[in-house]
Formats: structure tokens, C-alpha cells, sequence
């Protein structure tokens, strides 16, 4: 019988640049696979990719979907968001993620 448990993704790398009253500003990097972890975002956000890429998206119910992303498109999502965010493209990708107080 063989382990059924599937190997872990990498982990994206998290750089805080900003963190004040105001804001608070990361910079996320991920190689190909890697992934932040599931997390609930506590602010509203904004998101600046900063390449184009594939990502995917996993919800709490497991429930997943893809999106493409493209470089200086940038997108809002709101506190409460539940997910994962895995790089699903065979290159490097990063977005910078500034969250609103």
C-alpha cells in the first residue's frame, strides 16, 4: 500500500515593506507550486501583480478555482476572505498586497 498523502507545496515568501496606521504593504513571491497557506484576511486589500500568471484559488470547503493574472492589473478583495493562493503557472510569479486599515 503506498501513502496517499500528496507531497507539500512550497511556501511563498512573504516580505512586509510597509506596516502603519494606514496600511500595511507585502510583497508575496511564490515559485512555481508554491502557495501562501489557508489564511482569513482581517483588512480590505488591494492586490498589484507584478507578472502575469495562473493562480489557484482554494476555499475552506476545498472548493478550488483558477484565475489569470496580469502584470499591473490590479484587484480588490475584502476582509473575511477565507482561501489559498497557489502560483498554478511553471514560472516565478509575485503580486504586492496592500492592506487597508
Amino acid at each position: 500500500m503506498t501513502d496517499a498523502t500528496p507531497p507539500a507545496r512550497p511556501q511563498a515568501v512573504p516580505t512586509l515593506q510597509v506596516d502603519d496606521d494606514r496600511v500595511r504593504v507585502t510583497l508575496w513571491s511564490f515559485a512555481p507550486g508554491a502557495e501562501t497557506g489557508s489564511h482569513c484576511h482581517d483588512l480590505d486589500y488591494v492586490v498589484v501583480p507584478l507578472a502575469n500568471g495562473r493562480l489557484r484559488i482554494e476555499g475552506p470547503d476545498g472548493a478550488a478555482r483558477t484565475v489569470e493574472r496580469s502584470f499591473g492589473a490590479s484587484y480588490t478583495g475584502t476582509a473575511g476572505t477565507d482561501h489559498n493562493v497557489i502560483n498554478d503557472g511553471d514560472e516565478p510569479f509575485a503580486f504586492v498586497e496592500i492592506e487597508l486599515r
